[in-house]
């Protein structure tokens, strides 16, 4: 019985372990820059140029303009709450899809990382309005 109880104990504490792991895929700076709003933060992930989408915007833009953009949008639309409902990628490219709640409704996030001298930098962004 102890043994039993000693494997049970192991399988989840490693499934526990298991799945801290999968979430560390993205850089925790990341999520948290857009949980406040951070524009400055999320931008010093921003590649040299990024493939925005954000309300009127759709277009590939300098890092400069892509803050501002996001600035702009965080103005407008002040966090409460952002999760990770999904992200993949084992090195380069990652991936996550994200659930925004803003004072102005529910926004779906999803942006796309590549590794470029050993640190991953944003090279697409999309906030989308749901519902």
């Amino acid at each position: 019985m102890k043994k039993i109880k000693l494997r049970l104990i192991s399988l989840l504490f490693g499934f526990f372990v298991l799945a801290n792991f999968s979430y560390a895929q993205i850089p925790d700076q990341i999520v948290v820059s857009i949980q406040n709003g951070n524009d400055a933060g999320l931008a010093e992930f921003f590649n040299e140029n990024v493939e925005l989408v954000v309300q009127t915007h759709d277009d590939v833009y300098s890092k400069s303009q892509a803050q501002q953009i996001v600035a702009e949008f965080f103005k407008s639309n002040k966090p409460k709450q952002f999760t990770i409902i999904h992200q993949g990628g084992k090195d380069s490219p990652r991936y996550a899809i994200g659930s925004l709640t803003t004072a102005t409704g529910t926004f779906r996030v999803y942006f796309l990382l590549k590794n470029k001298d050993n640190k991953f930098y944003i090279h697409q962004l999309k906030i989308e309005k749901q519902g």
